[in-house]
């Protein structure tokens, strides 16, 4: 069984409290969901109904461990992006810290909902940045997540509208705790 984890979030600079508060009941949800199917699957006979719930784990698994990373990168508050190894990859591949900043903006302003995410590809040693339909469709294999950015309207839209989406990619940026990014190198 798995618990939803707790986040100590603070008070964010144009992400609202009950924006948070309403984004992580939604989690909570993702977590419900994910134990309901794993503990009912195997009650299934019918193997259409069966496949459907084996179908449905992928997008609410996606769906708990993505806000789990987006959650994370709140903690403690915004903070500059420090020296090391992640910020060597980003200067490496994207020239600067602002270029990309910039690329991953322009990512996560990618019609539709899903998310945009940035990936360690530890065997090459690069980043990967790519848009991830949904919760699952289009994760990357063998690549671990690094930044996450929730593009699903329920993550902004007590906050902003759908055409202003972009003043919700700037509001992450500035609450980022870039330590915590970088730490996951």
């Amino acid at each position: 069984m798995y618990e939803p984890k707790t986040f100590n979030i603070p008070e964010l600079e144009g992400i609202s409290r009950e924006s948070i508060d309403l984004h992580l009941g939604l989690y909570a949800g993702y977590v419900k969901h994910v134990n309901h199917i794993q503990n009912e699957i195997q009650n299934v006979t019918d193997t259409y109904a069966q496949s459907e719930m084996q179908r449905r784990l992928g997008f609410e698994f996606g769906g708990m461990k993505n806000h789990e990373y987006y959650f994370t990168q709140f903690e403690g508050g915004a903070t500059a992006c420090p020296e090391g190894t992640f910020k060597k990859l980003v200067e490496e591949t994207y020239q600067s810290l602002d270029a990309f900043i910039t690329r991953f903006k322009t990512i996560a302003k990618t019609r539709g909902v899903g998310w945009a995410m940035c990936y360690i590809d530890r065997h090459e040693n690069k980043l990967v940045c790519t848009w991830v339909d949904e919760q699952q469709l289009g994760q990357l294999g063998g690549v671990d997540i690094v930044l996450a950015l929730d593009m699903w309207e329920h993550s902004y839209m007590r906050d902003y509208l759908p055409s202003d989406k972009g003043g919700y990619i700037d509001a992450f940026f500035n609450n980022l705790n870039w330590e915590v990014v970088a730490n996951r190198i």
